[in-house]
């Protein structure tokens, strides 16, 4: 069990440069994106440093969903500074930025793949302590804070696709729900949305005892192992946080307590699936958001097409827990519980089409959900290139269960998966 330590409280942030000075580093690298270099979070950081004498250089060239070429520019910019310590100011995007940033001045040799998941990468173990990273997040989604995954597009291949190991978690992350304040009631919405497939999957991957293979070293133990009795009391109350007060930090940009308990609930699923891993929703969200035939969110101020991650990964939700039920009703159920259902007198046959039914409604009440991957822009004719898109998320798809271990009847599965996930 592997996870950041936490600081969590409206007004941490001031305290990362004792935090830098405690820890003895000279030179700090701090990495943001051009919006949050704007914002008080930032300037909180910058006066800390400033305060402790903590040398320090800011890095704000960071992508919202980040490609492989610019973790590359990323990395070049603190291979030069030469940093001995690293602090990331954003969401999952400049996290994950940080992480590799990290990884890849540490191994300077390292060709960019070494480290990448297989099959896409070789999936190398990393094999030494890294910098000291302190994460401070800005919006309350991927628990990035709290995990050793770091996620990106390999261009080339049209693949979302990602590191994990334990080695990139970061030594601390400063939760302060202060920071959260400034997010879009858009941002708020698909954030929260991650929060909820964190959660959600987690809760139901396959049990810790039944992944394989056994790894023949403890080194190469993948940091998703499955569900776990300690994964579990984090993703349940996640799931449980998130039906509760995600609706309230939509609707009300005012509503400070349900901002403030959907930034735990984001660090709490950080924890449980960090440990346990996720699956199917997220393994078909990367080729959704990758292959985008040109969708703009609403709410979302770029001049480029996107799909919000967690708007990618819920928009399959219903339909793939409706297909994962059959693996353990009882879980599904305990979910299904989560959302407000009384389960007392439901069959555990039909444990998935009231998860699904529960999950529908909630997306439906959250407003501004696209309902399935036609209004995305998807169609029939796409639907073999999301499923090859989806195969080579290995890390993931063997946490899902009922999902076959043969590949054209695997295949077959997924095809089914996003047919029916066209429209709800």
């Amino acid at each position: 069990m592997a996870a950041s330590s936490i600081r969590f409280g409206p007004g941490c942030t001031k305290e990362v440069g004792m935090d830098f000075k405690n820890m003895g580093s000279k030179r700090v690298c701090v990495v943001t994106d051009k919006t949050v270099a704007k914002l008080d979070a930032m300037h909180q950081v910058v006066e800390g440093l400033t305060r402790e004498g903590v040398e320090f250089t800011v890095y704000d060239g960071t992508k919202v969903e980040p490609k492989d070429s610019s973790i590359k520019d990323a990395t070049n910019f603190s291979k030069k500074y030469g940093p001995d310590a690293f602090l990331a100011v954003g969401g999952g995007s400049v996290i994950d930025t940080a992480k590799l940033m990290n990884l890849y001045t540490n191994f300077p040799n390292a060709d960019f793949l070494d480290f990448v998941n297989a099959p896409l990468g070789k999936g190398l173990p990393v094999t030494k302590a890294l910098y000291p990273l302190i994460a401070v997040p800005t919006t309350a989604g991927t628990g990035s804070e709290t995990t050793g995954t770091a996620i990106f597009d390999l261009v080339a291949k049209k693949a979302k696709t990602g590191i994990a190991h334990r080695a990139l978690k970061p030594t601390l992350g400063v939760c302060d729900p202060l920071n959260t304040r400034t997010m879009p009631s858009a941002v708020h919405a698909s954030s929260g949305l991650d929060v909820l497939c964190h959660s959600l999957e987690s809760w139901t991957a396959i049990p810790y005892q039944n992944r394989t293979p056994r790894p023949e070293n403890p080194i190469n133990r993948p940091a998703y192992q499955g569900a776990n009795p300690i994964s579990d009391i984090f993703s349940l109350q996640a799931l449980r946080a998130t039906v509760k007060y995600l609706p309230r930090a939509v609707k009300d940009p005012e509503d400070h307590e349900a901002q403030s308990e959907m930034l735990l609930a984001a660090t709490l699923a950080g924890v449980g699936f960090g440990n346990a891993g996720v699956h199917l929703c997220h393994g078909m969200s990367y080729p959704i958001s990758g292959q985008n035939p040109g969708y703009k969110h609403a709410g979302y101020e770029t001049d480029k097409p996107i799909i919000p991650h967690g708007v990618s990964v819920a928009v399959t939700a219903p339909t793939v827990f409706k297909f994962t039920a059959a693996s353990n009703p009882e879980r599904h159920l305990a979910a299904a519980e989560a959302f407000g259902v009384d389960i007392k007198s439901v069959k555990r046959e039909s444990a998935g089409e009231v998860l699904a039914e529960a999950l529908l409604n909630f997306l439906v009440g959250l407003g501004d959900q696209p309902r399935g991957l036609k209004a995305l822009g998807f169609g029939g004719g796409d639907v073999d290139a999301l499923v090859e898109g989806t195969l080579p998320q290995r890390r993931v798809l063997m946490l899902a269960p009922g999902l076959s271990e043969e590949v054209s009847e695997e295949k077959e599965q997924l095809r089914g998966l996003f047919e029916e996930a066209m429209v709800y």
